[in-house]
């Protein structure tokens, strides 16, 4: 999203914007490390052609994809949710593989322990959202009511969030062997009432305490894994 964006390079130093086409890069510090901050865009392709273009043009030593996701009522709205594991909730290859499973690959993907490790001990840091460790689910579908999310939450009930895009970047990481985690901010509950307020009403009035989180995350990131 363009105001996740923005609040991120509005706080990096030494800044370099670069790119062409329909990517473009702002270099910078934070903390100690050298970050590059890129927006992929929304659904599975844009994600992982996002990922793929990131590796080749800056071969980073991790990626963190940032954004909002859904989720059933366990969670409260600007809860983050740190990838343990992520799958696809919207894949099916046909008998002998796993709901979720694209054939030849692993039925889902492990999130980078040791960055997990970061996200989990900023609950120590006092800050209002708290961020839990659980499965990622993501597919091209907005969920919007509780029918869609219960068919999910049936396939994977140990799922705390859904999204769009970070199980297409998990599995372009694992392709290239690149450390990744999903951190990713509850910013609705499909199915509660006034759904649509509540996705709106995220961004005009929680989203900037939700993005201190990930700011927090970021700039506290040890150099070495």
């Amino acid at each position: 999203m363009d105001s996740e964006h923005r609040r991120l390079v509005e706080r990096l130093q030494d800044k370099n914007t670069s790119g062409d086409g329909s990517f473009r890069y702002v270099e910078g510090t934070l903390g100690g490390n050298h970050v590059i901050l890129t927006q992929c865009g929304i659904g599975k392709v844009s994600a992982a052609v996002g990922a793929s273009e990131l590796i080749r043009r800056f071969s980073p030593d991790c990626i963190v994809s940032t954004g909002v996701a859904g989720i059933d009522a366990c969670l409260k709205v600007t809860d983050v949710v740190a990838s343990q594991r992520l799958v696809y909730h919207d894949v099916w290859c046909g008998d002998g593989n796993e709901y979720g499973q694209v054939q030849g690959f692993p039925a889902s993907y492990e999130g980078c322990s040791s960055l997990l490790k970061h996200a989990l001990s900023l609950n120590e840091a006092g800050m209002e959202s708290r961020i839990h460790s659980g499965l990622v689910c993501t597919g091209d579908q907005f969920i919007t009511n509780r029918t869609e999310l219960d068919t999910i939450k049936q396939r994977f009930p140990d799922g705390l969030a859904v999204d769009m895009e970070s199980a297409a970047i998990a599995q372009t990481c694992y392709l290239y062997n690149v450390p990744f985690l999903s951190f990713r901010i509850i910013s609705d509950t499909p199915g509660v009432e006034d759904h649509a307020s509540q996705y709106a009403d995220f961004w005009g009035t929680m989203a900037e305490r939700s993005f201190l989180t990930i700011w927090t995350f970021l700039s506290t990131l040890p150099s070495n894994l």
